[in-house]
């Protein structure tokens, strides 16, 4: 303990992976200094919690690390020492009884982020051993390190700052909401080391859509060439449907490499596309073909508990002297903004051939042209590979500092799996710090 003692550590990034870091290495009487360039921590942890602060989800074990999708193995592994149960029970500790929703995502009581921020704030600063605190220095930005390779350098509003530390541990986020701080300014300091980093993507985003009219024949490819036929709605559709929901429907998209998303929920018209929850949960995928092919094209069934079969026959009802409008609406519940995109997709001729509309109600193609900037992400894909670090998520090419958070290369949906993995490896990027001091 003694050895510990006279060590310093240096934190930088105030979000739950750099606290997380921080909590373990003051617990064990280490020296932490935290950097944060923003006046306070856990910004974009709070904004989080403003619609209920989701903690976590309690889904098994199995089914949650699923949800990191190629990088399944390296978080499974970070779960395995603080999961969603320990997540839970950290919470408990600060005073924070946690509950878990009907959908599984698990949240404070109160549902807000600020108390339980509040208390954890408090334990870092008066550390339950009784030794000190954790110092914070706000409005710190990191710029890298000065020539003779260890010493650290920050921008602040009375000029530049110098520090030292034993060890240094890297939490600065990912590329998204950069007014919150996580902007990916770090990206080429560390590549400029040696550090390999995946490039930066949105991840949880919203894409833009293209209409293309007309509509292929049932079982004909879509032609590359016409996907760009015009890109986002209609100024028609957007000023009536913009910020609108599409409720109780279903998505689905296979990719060119044969992998296939399909759920049911709901999703979000913007002014320019899509975005909602059941976008985000494919959003990893869909990116990526855009990223390989230049478009995607996924298929909303706008009546998912109805029948292909049951959806033809009420279309072609006979519907007398009564517009095809209120048909729909009489016939299969259509109108709104549900009514409103096929008319938007099909077009005029498109919704009065009855096989068409019918085919379309239970699969209509919405091809995507781009995800929307990363600063509008929930979070964002690529960062420091796992490859170029050890175990204890310390960089090959820089002995002692480690990394930690959505800076590393992983990506998850939301849903409680992002903070998981955020706390997770704070807390194996601080535990590492100490063995390498203890070493």
């Amino acid at each position: 303990m003694t050895t510990l003692q006279n060590k310093k550590v240096a934190v930088i990034g105030g979000g739950p992976a750099g606290l997380m870091a921080a909590e373990v290495l003051v617990e064990a009487g280490v020296a932490v200094d935290l950097f944060d360039a923003m006046p306070s921590v856990g910004r974009k942890f709070l904004l989080a919690g403003k619609g209920g602060l989701n903690l976590t989800h309690a889904e098994g074990a199995d089914r949650f690390a699923e949800r990191y999708g190629a990088r399944r193995a390296q978080i499974e592994g970070l779960l395995r020492d603080f999961g969603a149960h320990e997540l839970r029970a950290w919470a408990q500790a600060l005073g924070i009884a946690t509950f878990v929703g009907t959908s599984g995502r698990v949240f404070p009581q109160d549902m807000k982020a600020a108390p339980l921020l509040r208390a954890w704030l408090q334990r870092l600063r008066h550390p339950e051993h009784g030794g000190s605190g954790v110092v914070f220095h706000m409005r710190h930005r990191w710029t890298g390190w000065a020539e003779d390779g260890r010493t650290l350098r920050f921008d602040t509003p009375q000029g530049e700052v110098q520090a030292q530390a034993d060890a240094v541990v890297l939490a600065l986020g990912g590329g998204s909401w950069a007014r919150l701080g996580s902007n990916g300014a770090w990206v080429p300091l560390l590549a400029g080391r040696g550090v390999a980093v995946a490039p930066l993507l949105p991840a949880n985003c919203g894409f833009d859509v293209a209409m293309q009219r007309p509509l292929p024949p049932e079982g004909q490819a879509l032609p590359v060439q016409a996907v760009s036929a015009r890109a986002g709605w209609s100024e028609f559709f957007a000023s009536r449907h913009a910020g609108h929901p599409f409720k109780t429907v279903a998505i689905s998209f296979t990719d060119s490499q044969g992998r296939r998303f399909e759920r049911k929920g709901e999703f979000v018209a913007t002014a320019t596309g899509v975005e909602g929850s059941l976008i985000y949960a494919a959003s990893a995928l869909l990116r990526e073909e855009i990223i390989r092919t230049g478009h995607a094209t996924l298929h909303v069934d706008l009546l998912p508990d109805w029948t292909a079969e049951r959806v033809r026959a009420e279309v072609l009802h006979p519907r007398g002297s009564r517009s095809l409008s209120s048909h729909l609406k009489s016939r299969l519940g259509l109108d709104g903004i549900k009514s409103a995109v096929l008319h938007e997709v099909l077009g005029k001729e498109g919704v009065h051939d009855s096989e068409m509309l019918a085919r379309a109600i239970k699969a209509l193609p919405l091809h995507l042209l781009a995800a929307r900037p990363i600063d509008e992400a929930i979070s964002s894909a690529g960062g420091v590979l796992f490859e170029v670090l050890n175990d204890d998520l310390m960089c090959e090419a820089l002995p002692g500092v480690f990394c930690a958070g959505e800076m590393l290369d992983w990506e998850a949906p939301t849903g409680g799996y992002l903070l998981t993995a955020c706390f997770a490896s704070g807390k194996r990027a601080g535990e590492g710090v100490l063995r390498r001091l203890q070493a």
